[in-house]
């Protein structure tokens, strides 16, 4: 079985940018989560810090992380968040995870 591919990411906006980051990120959700081969695609809030969100994802594979880096709705969020946000982006092997 192929090992499952987390990515987090940490977006914290920039000044002025909070609602406009906040835009673009729930506007991909629904395209990232249909997806072939995503299990997870979810947007969390810091509750410090209202300005920074995470990104949870979570694929079945390498293939899907990389079609999804392929996609319209991820070029056109990687066009536009340098402008909104420092990004901070992790992509994770499992090591122990039930």
């Amino acid at each position: 079985m192929p090992n499952r591919v987390k990515i987090m990411a940490i977006l914290a906006a920039r000044p002025g940018k909070t609602d406009e980051l906040k835009t673009l990120v729930l506007g991909m959700a629904a395209a990232s989560r249909a997806e072939p081969g995503n299990l997870r695609w979810d947007i969390w809030q810091d509750q410090a810090e209202t300005g920074r969100f995470v990104l949870d994802e979570l694929y079945t594979d390498d293939a899907a992380a990389t079609a999804h880096r392929e996609t319209p709705h991820f070029r056109n969020y990687l066009a536009r968040i340098h402008d909104l946000a420092e990004r901070t982006a992790l992509g994770l092997d499992p090591l122990e995870v039930t």
